[in-house]
């Protein structure tokens, strides 16, 4: 079945466009009710959201849907998707929601499922969801004290900031450590500068202001070179940044240099393997993560796994082999120890852990390789499929020849864009870059 409303990673889109409306919200609300009901007890959803100033009237029309399935809500307020994740298993809730576009424009927005696992959905249940939602689900409907009722719920931020605190040994604390932080003016705004305070660390903060259009503007993790000034302004031992809805993190470090995902992944991997809580030998990543990540791993006798692109193939791939850590190169982490999904926050404490441990710089114990020259270039056509061109075919056969052994070549279609995205990587960077055009400029001339 052709997916009409669900994508990668839920459902997004710019608000008020289909299918972020409030209507298609209203009924997501009342199919995924109707799908999570799962006995004669009284169904909960939980429900969190960022700061975009959409995300209250996507909440509102949720609510109404949620409710007229019979399901009690509870509303958690700004919360970061992995906190929603982890309060859907705590309240013992049916179903978990978050109103977020994480690290999209403010235009945007988008709502993540998740089960009563903490998990997100599979593929076969967001079918079975998308295939009532063009249906009338009126007479499904229960009527009476049969429907639901909406609660506001406090207390949920201590439980999240107290559960960030717990996945640390008792034994570390961040005195002694400047760290700039930056909320990307979203889910993480009040939460994540109070965890680092209460473990010790002098906190300094930007993107800390929501007002419902910045989220994301010029700061976070697809902005961090404002977090990289504050960290040289202030003489930060290190500086954190998270996205709109804070499963992501990058970090700077002290001379404001950016540090990705892969470099994280890399520290945590290393440090878990010497205190042997790494399970399985190696870590799950996808197709975009640089061979230096894999390189490295190797020399530590550890494997990669490497993924299609997005964190939920991450996430199946480590819950069918047993990994506990996964994650991408943009910085979505996941650490199975303590979560079901990425945790900016946490995976951030993971590192901090490591460079109180070592009592280094962060620019030296979280740079574990250098990167492989990697260069990517995007090709939009208007339809057909250019990669089944034979022209497009003998390119590639061509630039998989040339970069050998010593390279790699990915070209994956977009999964929300008519787009052909072309990356090569390989020790030569003259070699990596003749090979990405060539094969842009084949798949230009199939697609005109």
């Amino acid at each position: 079945m052709t997916r009409r409303y669900f994508g990668t990673d839920g459902i997004r889109g710019k608000a008020n466009r289909f299918p972020m409306t409030p209507e298609v919200a209203l009924k997501v609300g009342m199919a995924a009710g109707l799908v999570f009901q799962r006995g004669d007890h009284r169904h909960r959803v939980v429900i969190g959201k960022d700061t975009r100033r959409s995300s209250y009237m996507l909440e509102n029309a949720m609510v109404a849907g949620f409710t007229s399935a019979g399901m009690d809500v509870y509303l958690l307020g700004p919360m970061p998707t992995p906190a929603v994740a982890m309060l859907t298993r705590s309240l013992r809730a049916d179903i978990g929601v978050m109103i977020s576009a994480s690290h999209n424009p403010f235009e945007d927005n988008g709502i993540k499922l998740f089960g009563p696992d903490g998990y997100k959905l599979s593929d076969e249940i967001e079918s079975r969801i998308e295939a009532l939602l063009d249906e009338d689900m009126t007479n499904r409907m229960p009527t009476g004290a049969a429907m639901g009722r909406a609660t506001r719920i406090d207390g949920v931020h201590d439980r999240y900031i107290e559960f960030a605190k717990r996945t640390l040994p008792r034994e570390i604390s961040l005195e002694g450590m400047r760290i700039a932080i930056d909320c990307a003016n979203g889910a993480g705004y009040d939460v994540a500068p109070k965890v680092l305070w209460e473990l010790g660390g002098e906190v300094v903060e930007i993107g800390t202001a929501p007002d419902g259009t910045n989220i994301n503007r010029d700061c976070g993790s697809t902005a961090p070179h404002a977090l990289a000034e504050k960290v040289r302004e202030v003489r930060a031992d290190i500086g954190i940044a998270l996205d709109g809805d804070a499963d992501r993190v990058l970090v700077v470090d002290e001379r404001g240099e950016i540090v990705d995902g892969d470099q994280l992944m890399a520290v945590i991997a290393e440090s878990w393997n010497e205190d042997g809580r790494l399970a399985a030998g190696g870590i799950v990543a996808t197709i975009m993560s640089n061979l230096g990540l894999e390189r490295f791993l190797a020399s530590q006798n550890l494997l990669l796994a490497r993924t299609k692109v997005g964190d939920r193939y991450v996430v199946e791939h480590m819950r069918a082999h047993g990994y506990n850590v996964g994650g991408e190169q943009s910085g979505h982490i996941v650490m199975s120890d303590f979560g079901t999904t990425g945790d900016g926050l946490i995976s951030a404490l993971q590192v901090l852990a490591v460079v109180k441990q070592r009592g280094g710089k962060v620019s030296e114990i979280c740079r574990r390789f250098d990167p492989v020259p990697q260069f990517l270039k995007n090709v939009r056509f208007a339809g057909g499929s250019p990669l089944e061109r034979d022209e497009v075919k003998s390119a590639i056969e061509a630039g998989q020849s040339r970069l050998g052994n010593s390279g790699r070549l990915v070209i994956r279609p977009s999964g929300t864009e008519p787009l052909i995205r072309v990356m090569a990587e390989g020790d030569d960077p003259r070699l990596v870059e003749d090979v990405v055009d060539d094969i842009c400029g084949a798949l230009r001339r199939a697609a005109a």
